[in-house]
């Protein structure tokens, strides 16, 4: 299969309109109309993960992560992100990314996270007519039925199995309206208190975002990558029907270790 269609398949689901202004998803690396046979499912673009994809014969890795967000001006093995191009195109490898175009529609992060947590009736939490039907950057549902705040952290560990859970005093002891965001989503916690939110989940919370937010909302901040990495079983979810060999990388990991 052409790359260029595989490319289409992804941005059936998560076209490049429905990413921010400040984004980089698309081609990163490679030719588009080479063709494919089995592709390397990733979060990030790591030289591990290039490795893997060697091992393995994979032509394409996907990740979610886009591989260049700042412009890179020198390739000679510096920086993990050259050495990423430079091993790429060594091996002919093509790397595509879909970050918040995946992020923000329906069918993407958000929405497959609330599933995996069994949050119902979910809708966008912050509406922009500017972003039309892609405003699920953020999203706000319910559970089936209330359980305690501790009840629900206990609930994000097993479904989740984070590297780590941070969160602050709730408003109430009791969880049913639920609001989330995978990666780093600090900017929405207003709108989820606005929204009448129990909890709000997401990553890379900073110490005053805990502190506006103590005693108003319980903030359960978890790590980026793990709230992102069931992108991977999205991009396989749309490849793996086209009759790619798709496989999930071992190599793709959070880079946030935590000493307990």
């Amino acid at each position: 299969m052409l790359l260029r269609e595989i490319i289409n398949s992804i941005e059936s689901v998560a076209p490049r309109s429905a990413q921010e202004n400040w984004d980089n998803s698309g081609m990163q690396v490679g030719d588009t109309g080479r063709e494919i046979s089995s592709v390397l499912l990733t979060t990030d673009v790591t030289p591990e993960v290039v490795d893997e994809a060697i091992m393995r014969g994979c032509q394409l890795i996907v990740s979610h992560h886009p591989l260049l967000f700042h412009g890179l001006k020198q390739v000679c093995g510096q920086t993990p992100q050259a050495r990423v191009v430079e091993q790429a195109v060594k091996h002919d490898i093509a790397i595509y990314s879909a970050h918040t175009s995946l992020d923000s529609v329906s069918g993407g992060i958000n929405t497959r996270l609330a599933d995996k947590l069994g949050i119902e009736n979910y809708k966008p939490l912050s509406v922009s007519p500017l972003k039309g039907e892609y405003n699920y950057l953020g999203i706000i549902g319910s559970l089936p039925e209330p359980m305690p705040y501790p009840d629900f952290i206990a609930h994000v560990r097993t479904i989740l199995s984070p590297t780590y859970i941070r969160y602050t005093r709730p408003a109430s002891e009791t969880v049913q309206v639920v609001a989330l965001c995978g990666g780093a989503g600090a900017e929405f916690i207003g709108e989820a208190i606005s929204q009448k939110a129990d909890v709000y989940l997401t990553a890379d919370c900073k110490y005053h975002d805990f502190q506006d937010a103590d005693g108003r909302i319980g903030v359960i901040d978890i790590d980026h990558w793990i709230s992102e990495r069931h992108a991977r079983e999205i991009f396989r979810d749309i490849l793996a029907p086209l009759g790619v060999t798709c496989y999930i990388s071992e190599k793709d990991r959070t880079p946030v270790l935590i000493d307990n």
